[in-house]
C-alpha cells in the first residue's frame, strides 16, 4: 500500500515536472509570434494611415491596395493572428475582414486591381 501512494506521488510530481518545463520552453514561441504579429499590425497600421491621407498618390495607393497590405496580411499578420487566437479566429473569417477592408478602400479610391 505505502508502495503504490510513494509510486502515485513521484509519477505525479514528475508529470507535474515535465509540463512545467514544456510550458516555459513554449514561452519563448510564443512571444517570437507575439512580436511577428506587432509587427506586421504596425505595418498594416501604416498603410491604412497612408490610404486615409489625401496626399498620397495613386500609383502609391494602388500599390498598397493590390500587393502590399494583401500580401502582409495574409503572410505574416493572419498566420501569427491565428497561432496566438486559434479559438476566437478562422482563417475564413479573416480573409473575409481582409476582402471588407480592402474592398472599402478600393470603392473609397474608385480602383480596380488587375
Amino acid at each position: 500500500m505505502k508502495n503504490r501512494i510513494l509510486i502515485t506521488v513521484l509519477m505525479s510530481v514528475a508529470i507535474c515536472g515535465c509540463q512545467k518545463q514544456q510550458a516555459e520552453s513554449s514561452a519563448e514561441p510564443d512571444s517570437n509570434i507575439r512580436a511577428q504579429f506587432e509587427q506586421s499590425d504596425n505595418q498594416l497600421s501604416g498603410y491604412l494611415d497612408k490610404l486615409d491621407s489625401s496626399t498620397i498618390c495613386m500609383e502609391e495607393r494602388i500599390s498598397i491596395l493590390c500587393n502590399q497590405y494583401p500580401e502582409e496580411y495574409k503572410n505574416n499578420y493572419m498566420p501569427a493572428l491565428l497561432q496566438l487566437a486559434p479559438e476566437e479566429y478562422t482563417e475564413k473569417d479573416l480573409l473575409r475582414d481582409l476582402d471588407n477592408a480592402l474592398n472599402f478602400y478600393k470603392l473609397k479610391a474608385n480602383i480596380q486591381c488587375s
